[in-house]
């Protein structure tokens, strides 16, 4: 099969595309005739030699894919969805992802949502997961001190985790906000339900949306940044708030004031996904199946693919992502 490989570590140019064997699927797994791959921020940093593959997992990188199970063994106590050998999924992997074929356990795989290319299929497993485990199974949205009520703050709005929690988030009835970089990327993340989206180059987030929740503040904070953004999240936080943190771009080193921690009862967490086990995964792709499918299919949530590349071109997809120029996902085309 053709694969997208990391020749060495470094920039965009060390991947190359090359000649693998085909995967073979273990028990509790499926091969995958892969039609489209999802390029994720990960990707970047495995690349950069960052982020390895955990044990036992293919040195290739890609997270996501979308296309037709071809191969293994669909037994009936690991296949909630029904998936059948010529059935179009798309899957959440720890890896592989860059190739003709993959293998990804069953309980990862969800069908492809009816009305959408396999194109737009890999551009949801990797951030609907991860939002959904972090958003609303970790900070618990909508079941804190703030009940039903509750508002959520995704910072990096423009992104592919961003635009996919304002649109989760918003489908399910909750206010959101939002940051990014530009006033182009503000008014996407408004379009997409973000009730006030903050251009954090000429505004004050916390201001903003203490203003917006006359002085309350908001109840969950999505955060891929840290550093310094996680102190000025506090003051931005509700009593009984929430921090969710999934990645470190601006430092992972950030001082806190505890006293206020105690006092207004936040709550600091965080989690990766990759390494986590496939009963994990597989309890949240049911859950985006009961939850978020369905408004998938009534066209309330859409994917937000900003450009598309031949596999070949895996170099110049990287490029994209690292200028931040994007405004949702990046996909890669085997077709």
């Amino acid at each position: 099969m053709k694969a997208v490989e990391i020749t060495e570590f470094g920039t965009p140019d060390v991947l190359k595309l090359t000649e693998r064997p085909t995967p073979e699927p273990k028990a509790g797994e499926v091969l995958i005739k892969v039609s489209a791959s999802g390029v994720n921020r990960p990707d970047v940093f495995q690349r950069k030699g960052s982020y390895a593959p955990p044990p036992g997992i293919s040195d290739l990188p890609g997270l996501e894919v979308a296309g037709e199970i071809v191969g293994g063994t669909l037994d009936e106590k690991h296949n909630p969805f029904g998936l059948k050998i010529g059935g179009r999924v798309c899957a959440l992997i720890a890896g592989g992802g860059y190739a003709e074929y993959v293998v990804a356990p069953l309980g990862q795989c969800l069908p492809v949502p009816q009305g959408l290319t396999d194109v737009e299929a890999a551009s949801l497993p990797e951030t609907f997961f991860t939002v959904w485990s972090n958003v609303f199974q970790r900070a618990q949205l909508g079941k804190g001190e703030g009940g039903e009520n509750e508002t959520l703050m995704v910072q990096g709005g423009s992104s592919g985790i961003g635009v996919t929690a304002i649109q989760i988030a918003h489908a399910l009835g909750f206010r959101v906000f939002a940051t990014a970089g530009s006033d182009e990327k503000c008014r996407a993340c408004e379009a997409l339900g973000a009730e006030r989206a903050i251009n954090y180059r000429t505004e004050d987030f916390v201001e903003v949306v203490k203003s917006l929740t006359h002085d309350r503040g908001v109840d969950v904070i999505l955060d891929m940044v840290a550093g310094g953004y996680v102190p000025r999240e506090l003051s931005a936080l509700a009593t009984g708030g929430r921090i969710v943190l999934i990645a470190t771009l601006g430092g992972s080193k950030s001082e806190l004031n505890m006293g206020e921690i105690l006092r207004r009862r936040l709550t600091v967490t965080g989690s990766t996904l990759r390494a986590r086990s496939v009963d994990f995964k597989a309890q949240i792709a049911q859950e985006l199946k009961a939850n978020v499918w369905p408004l998938i299919e009534e066209g309330r949530i859409k994917p937000v693919v900003f450009k598309v590349f031949p596999a070949a071109q895996a170099a110049e997809a990287h490029a994209l992502m690292e200028s931040s120029e994007h405004i949702g996902k990046i996909v890669l085309d085997w077709s």
